[in-house]
């Protein structure tokens, strides 16, 4: 491979051609690399750590002073808007006075007012409504719900470190899919069907470090090395680390190489309670892409037009993960795992 660069050798783009395209089917293969039994112990790692029963329910873009925003998460309807002062508010999506969808209602100088008779919700306790707690971490918005996650509650979300809002350009995608949470985090802790999966955007994949079955937390990390494909045999070498912060969520971040601290942050939210005969989850993708290079000041500037082909992106890679999911649970459930 070769690096493309400028006179007296400065690199010019953050590229590198490949001397020749390896055929698909004769790469080297990842399956005796990703073991069963590591994947299994990661996922339990990730399980075992406390979530403080705060779901991502989606980008914070989506809830607005104009209008509510209706979310469900494991059967629990959820309205959100945001208060005079541009706060998130949240509680129940059924109106306490005859049950009407309150996602369905007018915002109005910040009040929440349902449709059917006007009964008027400005974020406080009101006529047997109360709100639930919710954070706004500038691009996604969690809620907490302790009647789901049953766990001690915190005050914040475990949210993963991340660039800088300023320095970063910010897209979230979200899919659903006929799975658990569990199969998407399982999915992102195997790192190893990248370049077979998705070989439109990956190649030259190598897993370079993996925890032990009982990592500490702060060791507890996938380090991968991979080319993301540009045009042709021009690629993107880059080094990333990936981790699982909560139950629910897998973060990538790129290590080494063009990108350094861009993050990728996948979150999986429960959509149906949890003894629903087909389980739904939502996959809420947060794509943070920063560099230092001077010429990314302009592609801040065009964020609102690169923000849907950063999402049409991971809409693709995540069209053949959730079928990776989906099938996961249906063997699953049907006593067909492997192992």
């Amino acid at each position: 491979m070769r690096k493309l660069r400028q006179r007296g050798g400065r690199t010019r783009l953050p590229l590198t051609v490949r001397h020749a395209p390896v055929p698909w089917e004769d790469q080297e293969s990842t399956w005796r690399q990703a073991r069963p039994a590591a994947i299994a112990a990661g996922l339990r790692r990730a399980t075992s750590r406390p979530s403080g029963n705060w779901y991502v329910v989606g980008a914070s873009r989506d809830v607005r002073t104009d209008r509510p925003t209706g979310r469900t998460v494991a059967g629990v309807e959820i309205v959100l808007w945001r208060d005079g002062h541009g706060e998130v508010c949240a509680g129940s999506g059924i109106c306490p006075h005859l049950g009407a969808p309150l996602k369905d209602g007018a915002v109005r100088c910040g009040t929440l007012i349902c449709r059917w008779h006007g009964l008027a919700l400005d974020g406080s306790p009101f006529a047997g409504w109360e709100p639930w707690p919710a954070h706004d971490d500038g691009v996604l918005v969690w809620v907490r719900l302790d009647r789901v996650g049953g766990e001690e509650p915190t005050e914040h979300p475990v949210v993963p470190p991340r660039p800088l809002a300023g320095d970063a350009i910010a897209a979230v995608y979200t899919g659903v899919g006929a799975c658990e949470p569990q199969d998407v985090v399982a999915n992102r802790l195997d790192p190893w069907h990248g370049a077979w999966l998705h070989p439109y955007s990956f190649v030259d994949l190598q897993v370079v470090s993996t925890p032990a079955d009982d990592a500490p937390d702060a060791e507890d990390a996938l380090i991968v090395r991979v080319s993301f494909k540009v045009a042709g045999r021009a690629v993107v070498p880059v080094t990333a680390a990936f981790r699982a912060p909560d139950p629910r969520t897998v973060t990538m971040r790129i290590v080494q190489g063009e990108g350094a601290g861009s993050v990728v942050e996948t979150h999986a939210t429960p959509l149906t309670p949890t003894a629903a005969g087909l389980p739904r989850t939502a996959v809420v993708e947060a794509v943070m892409a920063t560099s230092d290079r001077p010429g990314f000041a302009v592609a801040r500037i065009l964020a609102p037009l690169l923000r849907p082909a950063m999402r049409s992106t991971a809409g693709r890679l995540w069209r053949d993960d959730l079928a990776y999911a989906e099938r996961r649970w249906r063997l699953r459930s049907t006593g067909r795992f492997p192992g």
